[in-house]
């Protein structure tokens, strides 16, 4: 009886970890159920197969490959090789400084991208407003302060973009270096 309430203890304070990890996946731009998952993940002392994963969380087949597609897009979980197991196993990614580093670059790199190659079309389209005899005086004013406001804008991107090579590099260890604390 004893050894059931410490079970069941150990499940609690697990599950406060879970619920916590899940709530706040938002973050991560990935549902609850994946945070679920990788809790459950965090927590397993060996690689799982999808049908665990799947039983031991009551979701879907289709909700559960999902999640761990999502997980695995943003390196937070990996597909391992198990010798004898013809069933595809994963964990979570152990280095969560990397994780950090992998999810940050990855999602603020394709932004940047996005905003940098608009941004730079839009100033061409504006050089050739601008240098157009037919713009008017208030139109190519106007189109010079956009051309301002892009040009400061993309200043700011390849600030965004050193910032994530530093994070790639791990340079920016060198400013905020890690510190585990002694068991």
């Amino acid at each position: 009886m004893k050894k059931l309430k410490e079970h069941d203890r150990l499940a609690k304070t697990r599950s406060m970890v879970i619920d916590a990890i899940a709530q706040n996946m938002h973050l991560y731009g990935i549902t609850p159920s994946a945070g679920r998952l990788y809790g459950l993940l965090f927590f397993s002392d060996k690689p799982l197969t999808l049908d665990e994963m799947k039983e031991e969380l009551g979701m879907s087949k289709t909700s559960m490959s999902n999640s761990v597609r999502s997980l695995l897009d943003l390196n937070m979980v990996e597909k391992v090789w198990v010798k004898g197991e013809r069933k595809d196993l994963y964990s979570i990614r152990d280095d969560w400084y990397q994780v950090f580093f992998d999810y940050f670059t990855i999602r603020w790199r394709t932004a940047i991208t996005m905003n940098s190659t608009a941004m730079e079309k839009s100033i061409s389209k504006l050089n050739e407003l601008i240098d157009d005899p037919n713009t008017t005086e208030a139109v190519r004013e106007q189109a010079l302060t956009d051309m301002k406001k892009l040009q400061e804008r993309l200043d700011y991107y390849d600030w965004q973009n050193r910032l994530l090579d530093s994070f790639e590099t791990k340079d920016i260890l060198n400013f905020v270096p890690i510190e585990k604390k002694n068991d």
